[in-house]
């Protein structure tokens, strides 16, 4: 079965051309001309991938964006004709994956979505065992998160910013590092995009955010001592 897109776009000759290219590498693509049909769309598709343009009628790409991610942790990508980094930020912080500005290669977009989903599904295999800290774990397997026997919704971001701190315990972590290894070495914004997802996270995990320790001017820190 093929990974499934669904592509927001009120242009259609964008979305058209878009489609065809997702198409063409072997993506099961389908498209919502605005926010309103993405979200009745969305429930039922079940995509693996949203393509979500931002400036739209009705309901515009910021405010879908926040509603998937109130109840999905699915990658996406936002497109924008705007390259500030207010509108960067803003979609960071409402739980966006990637930011893709117009006009764009539909060639780098798919690469990107690819990178995504790569980063998404391949780049932290399981080590056959679940990560245990307090009252949480989390199942690299099912790249699940419990609190206290509570099933907790990760955003992509989310769940590959806790794994890269787990799995570099009790070692500082600086900002510079997580941009690298969590968003990859082409993201443009600055370092508070970190900044934003630790407290999201730490909202998420609740007591046990004590886990994670800010390091001032530096980055972030797993502080947990070895089980005997």
């Amino acid at each position: 079965m093929g990974k499934k897109v669904l592509i927001v776009e009120d242009e259609f000759r964008i979305r058209e051309v878009v489609s065809d290219y997702f198409i063409q590498d072997g993506w099961e693509v389908h498209e919502a001309e605005n926010g309103s049909d993405a979200l009745n769309w969305f429930d039922s598709l079940y995509p693996d991938l949203v393509i979500l343009d931002i400036m739209m009628p009705r309901i515009d790409g910021f405010e879908v964006c926040r509603q998937i991610r109130s109840r999905s942790g699915v990658p996406i990508i936002l497109l924008t004709a705007k390259s500030g980094d207010h509108d960067k930020i803003l979609g960071f912080e409402l739980g966006a994956d990637d930011y893709v500005t117009k006009p764009f290669s539909p060639k780098v977009l798919i690469a990107r979505a690819n990178s995504l989903m790569k980063r998404v599904t391949e780049n932290y295999k399981p080590q056959g065992h679940m990560l245990t800290f307090g009252s949480a774990v989390l199942n690299t397997l099912a790249r699940r998160l419990e609190v206290g026997e509570t099933e907790v919704e990760l955003t992509p971001k989310e769940y590959e910013l806790l794994l890269l701190l787990i799995t570099n315990k009790n070692i500082v972590v600086p900002r510079d590092t997580i941009i690298n290894r969590v968003w990859g070495v082409e993201f443009e914004g600055d370092t508070r995009v970190v900044d934003t997802h630790i407290k999201k996270l730490r909202a998420k995990l609740g007591f046990e955010s004590r886990f994670i320790r800010t390091v001032i001017g530096t980055g972030y820190k797993f502080e947990q001592e070895d089980e005997q």
